[in-house]
């Protein structure tokens, strides 16, 4: 067991607070029903720093933390591109995105969908995204999380499972997005100051105690070719990211789907009081999303070279344990401090992703069928009946799912790849076209599938980026032929010339300030 009883007095305490801080800040004032949008979208209060920590929080998990640490321990900062890259991402749809959902005044992605297109688009999409937030994303976060504290405890995987689950569900299944919302800033700071300490600690014993910054130029050194951003066609790992492609090509797909048509995510920036605090929170996100590598892919490089040399003690048995195992070698007490923050990122993305699954089958899928039948408060309960079955069923289906796969995240990244083509041509059309329509965008679902997985098995030698960008195309092909042929009016197209795409000053300073770090970094690393 690597963690002695103050590391668990440490953890203990953080549960216990996290928990109170939660239930005070989710209550009600007497005479106040908890209803669907306080529920659902925290009341639409969320100020900007709310937003943008909990985006974040939302996003980095254990995928995040133990997956691409562990491809960072195989790959490289070539990884790093996905966060990188997503704080571009984020810019866009700050700028191009957001206005157009905020002012439909929408709760959920299948409600856009339903009023862009039909009710038919909106079903489908519905129950692809329980089943991928069921199946994939909660499978893996608490797959991932579980593996860590088997690592660090010595505790089976079936009762970290059980235990992070437990802990999801009496964090954020009373209070919904509100709760989870207003407390992960506390989550967010308690990720970076741990993930900052594990850095240091790795570098540091890179450097047999020098320094961490003296272990990062060893670390340069020791490994140049994990510093590639931009790998050659003859690196092993060129079919996950082939070079120019992931700047030009299917990386851009895969973070527009996630940050801006992904409802666990957007439904943060959905929550914000107006659009500029929305902005300015997705604007703060963008930097914090700079920061990143620095607390995961580093680590990871780091398990690398430690691992090399016998002398360091570090075995690193498979990618997806070197974060783990640069916890273990952190000292007393400082390791209960790191753990909590690997506990904070794992049940902060648990809890958003049950209140996206309670809202997306609560809104549009149940209440379509009992119209008029419905209560608000019964609403509510239904909600928590849906994330906290959709959480059971991630427990029992964790292990099978998972178990073999030794780089997790590139695991789920492959995985939604089917997806994501068809996703974002059915959104960027839907906003950007007029002529788009339902029949369109439900070939185009159905196409983006069957193309990647035609091309997977018969062209195995396109890398599967280079795969979505051209499925991608195809599915927008797909969406301009049919609304070419069909010649029928869409009352549901957007009217662009209502939407308020000007931004604040702070915000374009804001955006300015990220993208010129962006060309820094990718210049010194290309």
């Amino acid at each position: 067991m690597n963690l002695a009883t103050i590391d668990f007095a440490i953890v203990a305490a953080y549960a216990v607070a996290l928990i109170a801080i939660a239930t005070y800040v989710s209550r009600e004032k007497a005479g106040h029903t908890k209803d669907t949008e306080d529920y659902f979208l925290a009341g639409k209060m969320l100020p900007w720093w709310a937003v943008g920590a909990s985006l974040i929080a939302a996003n980095i998990s254990a995928e995040q933390i133990i997956g691409m640490s562990g491809s960072g321990f195989v790959v490289g900062l070539a990884i790093a591109s996905y966060e990188w890259m997503a704080a571009a991402t984020l810019l866009l749809v700050g700028k191009y995105f957001l206005p157009v959902f905020i002012k439909q005044q929408i709760y959920t992605m299948p409600e856009f969908l339903e009023r862009r297109y039909d009710t038919r688009v909106k079903f489908v999409m519905s129950l692809f995204w329980l089943g991928l937030y069921t199946f994939v994303n909660l499978t893996a976060v608490l797959w991932l999380g579980a593996t860590a504290i088997a690592t660090l405890t010595g505790f089976p995987v079936l009762m970290g499972l059980i235990a992070l689950a437990a802990f999801a569900v009496a964090y954020s299944l009373y209070g919904g997005l509100k709760a989870v919302a207003l407390t992960d800033i506390i989550q967010v700071t308690l990720l970076v100051l741990g993930g900052l300490l594990i850095a240091w600690i790795a570098l540091d014993k890179v450097a047999d105690a020098t320094g961490a910054v003296a272990g990062f130029r060893i670390l340069m050194e020791a490994a140049p070719e994990k510093f590639d951003m931009i790998l050659s066609k003859d690196n092993p790992e060129y079919m996950n990211l082939p070079g120019l492609g992931v700047l030009i090509g299917g990386m851009w797909m895969m973070n527009l789907s996630y940050w801006g048509f992904n409802q666990y995510i957007i439904q943060r920036a959905l929550a914000a009081k107006d659009l500029d605090q929305a902005q300015k929170g997705i604007v703060f996100a963008a930097f914090l999303k700079l920061l990143m590598p620095l607390i995961i892919v580093i680590p990871g490089i780091a398990a690398f070279v430690l691992a090399q040399d016998a002398a360091t003690g570090l075995e690193v048995p498979r990618p997806d344990a070197a974060y783990p195992s640069l916890i273990a070698l952190a000292p007393v007490g400082v390791r209960g401090l790191i753990f909590a923050a690997l506990i904070a990122a794992i049940v902060s993305s648990l809890g958003s992703m049950m209140n996206s699954i309670s809202t997306i089958f609560t809104l549009d899928v149940y209440r379509p069928l009992h119209r008029g039948e419905e209560t608000e408060g019964h609403l509510v309960l239904v909600g928590r009946s849906a994330s906290l079955i959709a959480l059971i069923i991630a427990v029992l289906v964790a292990q099978p799912l998972l178990g073999n796969f030794p780089q997790a995240f590139q695991y789920i990244q492959e995985f939604t790849g089917f997806f994501t083509p068809g996703i974002c041509a059915i959104f960027v059309l839907g906003v950007f076209w007029k002529r788009a329509t339902g029949n369109g965008a439900l070939v185009a679902a159905l196409a983006s599938f069957l193309l990647s997985l035609g091309m997977k098995f018969l062209l195995p030698g396109i890398p599967f980026m280079d795969r979505v960008l051209y499925v991608f195309l195809a599915c927008c092909a797909v969406i301009v032929v049919l609304g070419l042929i069909e010649k029928r009016p869409q009352p549901g197209a957007v009217d662009l010339k209502q939407v308020e795409f000007r931004t604040s000053t702070g915000y374009w300073i804001g955006s300015s300030v990220v993208v010129a770090i962006l060309v820094l970094l990718y210049g010194i690393y290309w």
